[in-house]
C-alpha cells in the first residue's frame, strides 16, 4: 500500500512538472506569435502602404454567395462588346494658366524675305502656329528706402514763435530696426511652415542672393513676426474656438532642444485644436512640455460642447464636454491584425479581423450616403441605419473577445472598441458630428511632414511662435486663402491698426470678407 501511495505522489508531481512546462511553453508560443505580429506591423508600416484602404472583394470571400444571388434576375444574354477609347478632355491647359501673365514673343519675316521662292511673288501671312511654355523668373532681393519728409514753418522760425513740426505719415515697420519688410517676412515664414523649407537652406539661398542673412538673424524674426504682430491674432481665434460647441484635438510630438531642467532628447507635445465642419474653419496649435490632460484643460477652459478625439486618456480631464470618439482608430486597428498575419493565413485565421473590418467599412458606407443631408436628416437616417449596425457590432465583440488572445493584434482590437464603445458611438447623439477625427489628424499632418525636414525647435520661445505661425498658415489654408499674401497683407496691416481692438482684428480674421482679393487663392476655395 505505501508503495502504491508513493507512485502515485510520484506521478502527482510528473504530472504538476509536465503542466508546468505546457504552460510554459504555451505561454513562449503566445509571446513568439504575439513578436511576429509586431514584426510584420513595424515591416507594413515602414514599407507598406501608408493608407488604410483595403481591397472590398477581400471582404465578401465569405458571404459572397449571400451577397451575389438575386433569384429575380434574368439570365443574361450575349451581346457584342464594342470599345470606344475616351476622348482627352481639352481646355485643362488653358484653365491652369488663365491666371498667369503672358508674354508673347512673334516670329515674322522681314519684308525683304517674304518672297515666294517659285515664282518671285509676294507672300502673304495663311495661319500662325503657337507654342506654350512656362518661363521662370528666380527671386530677387531689392532695398526698399523710405523716405520720410519733414516740414517746418519758415515764418515762426523766423518770428521766434513756437514752431510746429509737421511729419508726412508713413506706415509703421514690421520689424523697427531691422532690414525685415512684410514680404520678406512672409516669404521666409511660408517658405519654412508652409513648404517645410529649414532655415538654414533658406541662409543659403540668401547668400546664392547676395545676401547673407544668417538663419539665427531670420529666427529672431520669425519669433519677433509670431510674438508681436500674430499671437492677438491667434488669441482673438482662441476665444472664438471656446464659442464653439464642436471641437476636435489631437496631439504629436515635437522635440525642443534647450528647455529648462530637461534633457535634450525628451519629448514635447504640440497639441491641436480645430472647429468642426460647420462655420469658418479655425486650427490652433499649442506647445507644452508633456502630454498631461491638464494641457488640454487648461487650453479648453470656458468650452462646453462635443469634444471628438481619439482614445487617449487625458482628455477625460477637460471639464463640461462630451467625448466623442474615432471610428478610424478602430478600423485601423482590424486593418492592422489583418495585415500582421502571414498571407497564407489570413484566409482562415483573419476570418475575425475580415469581419470586425467590415462591420467598420459598412459604417463608413452609411456615412458617405448621408454626406450631402442636413444635420437633422442625418441624425435621423444615422438611428434608421448605423445603429442597427453598431448594436450587432457590439454583440459580435462581445462573442469574440471572449475567444482572442488579449494581447494578440485582434486582442487588441476588440478591447479597443469596447474600452471606446460609449465614445465611438457618440455621434449619433447630433447630425453635425463625424464617425472619426480625421479631420484633426489631416491638420496635424502638415506639421508631422515639416516635422521631418527641420527636425526639432532650439528653445521653447521658437517652438511657441513655430505653433502661433502654424495656427496663421493652417487656418489661412483652410479658409481658401493664399498663406504668402494673407501673410504679407498682415504683416503690412497690424503694426498700423490697434491691436486690442477685437473689431479691427475680426477685419483681418482669415474668413473675414474685407481682405483684399490678392489673399484669396481662386482654386482652393472650400467647398
Amino acid at each position: 500500500m505505501a508503495e502504491l501511495l508513493q507512485r502515485l505522489e510520484m506521478l502527482e508531481k510528473q504530472n504538476a512538472e509536465l503542466e508546468a512546462k505546457l504552460t510554459k511553453q504555451s505561454a513562449l508560443e503566445a509571446k513568439l506569435k504575439w513578436t511576429e505580429e509586431q514584426l510584420r506591423l513595424l515591416q507594413k508600416n515602414r514599407f507598406g502602404f501608408s493608407s488604410d484602404k483595403t481591397n472590398p472583394d477581400q471582404l465578401e470571400l465569405f458571404n459572397e454567395v449571400e451577397n451575389e444571388a438575386n433569384p429575380d434576375l434574368p439570365e443574361p444574354t450575349l451581346e457584342s462588346i464594342t470599345y470606344q477609347r475616351r476622348r482627352k478632355v481639352r481646355g485643362q491647359r488653358e484653365l491652369m494658366l488663365e491666371n498667369l501673365p503672358v508674354e508673347t514673343i512673334e516670329y515674322r519675316l522681314s519684308p525683304e524675305e517674304q518672297v515666294c521662292s517659285c515664282c518671285g511673288g509676294n507672300l502673304h501671312e495663311m495661319s500662325t502656329q503657337v507654342r506654350q511654355e512656362l518661363k521662370y523668373i528666380p527671386a530677387e532681393l531689392k532695398v526698399v528706402k523710405h523716405v520720410q519728409s519733414i516740414y517746418s514753418c519758415r515764418h515762426c522760425e523766423r518770428e521766434e514763435i513756437e514752431t510746429p513740426v509737421v511729419t508726412a505719415p508713413m506706415p509703421k515697420p514690421v520689424h523697427s530696426g531691422s532690414l525685415a519688410s512684410p514680404s520678406l517676412m512672409a516669404h521666409i515664414m511660408n517658405q519654412k511652415y508652409v513648404d517645410g523649407l529649414p532655415l538654414y537652406r533658406q541662409e543659403k539661398q540668401f547668400s546664392r542672393l547676395g545676401v547673407p542673412l544668417s538663419r539665427q538673424t531670420l529666427a529672431n524674426w520669425m519669433i519677433h513676426g509670431a510674438n508681436r504682430w500674430l499671437s492677438p491674432l491667434y488669441d482673438r481665434m482662441h476665444q472664438l474656438l471656446l464659442e464653439k460647441d464642436i471641437l476636435h484635438a489631437d496631439e504629436s510630438t515635437l522635440q525642443v532642444l534647450h528647455e529648462p531642467g530637461r534633457p535634450a532628447t525628451s519629448k514635447s507635445y504640440l497639441w491641436l485644436y480645430r472647429t468642426g465642419k460647420e462655420g469658418p474653419s479655425i486650427i490652433l496649435y499649442d506647445y507644452q512640455e508633456t502630454r498631461s490632460g491638464k494641457n488640454a484643460e487648461k487650453f479648453l477652459s470656458g468650452f462646453k460642447g462635443y469634444l471628438q478625439v481619439d482614445g487617449y486618456a487625458g482628455y477625460h480631464k477637460v471639464p463640461n464636454v462630451k467625448l466623442v470618439g474615432c471610428m478610424a482608430h478602430a478600423r485601423r486597428k482590424f486593418d492592422e491584425a489583418l495585415k500582421v498575419l502571414p498571407s497564407s493565413k489570413r484566409l482562415t485565421s483573419g476570418v475575425a479581423a475580415m469581419e470586425g473590418l467590415q462591420y467598420c467599412n459598412q459604417l463608413y458606407r452609411i456615412e458617405r450616403d448621408l454626406k450631402e443631408l442636413s444635420s437633422m436628416e442625418r441624425y435621423e437616417k444615422r438611428l434608421e441605419r448605423s445603429k442597427p449596425v453598431l448594436d450587432a457590432f457590439l454583440s459580435w465583440l462581445k462573442i469574440q473577445k471572449q475567444k482572442v488572445l488579449p494581447k494578440s493584434a485582434l486582442g487588441q482590437a476588440i478591447t479597443y472598441c469596447l474600452n471606446q464603445w460609449k465614445k465611438l458611438v457618440a455621434f449619433l447623439e447630433d447630425g453635425r458630428l463625424e464617425n472619426d477625427n480625421n479631420r484633426s489628424e489631416r491638420s496635424i499632418k502638415h506639421f508631422v511632414i515639416g516635422r521631418k525636414n527641420f527636425l526639432f525647435s532650439n528653445t521653447p520661445k521658437g517652438a511657441r511662435a513655430s505653433a502661433i505661425i502654424y495656427s496663421i498658415v493652417e487656418t489661412a489654408k483652410e479658409n481658401g486663402l493664399n498663406p504668402y499674401y494673407y501673410l504679407r497683407y498682415l504683416f503690412e496691416k497690424l503694426p498700423n491698426i490697434d491691436l486690442t481692438d477685437k473689431n479691427a482684428l475680426d477685419k483681418v480674421l482669415p474668413w473675414s470678407t474685407t481682405l483684399p482679393i490678392v489673399c484669396i487663392d481662386f482654386k482652393n476655395l472650400p467647398k
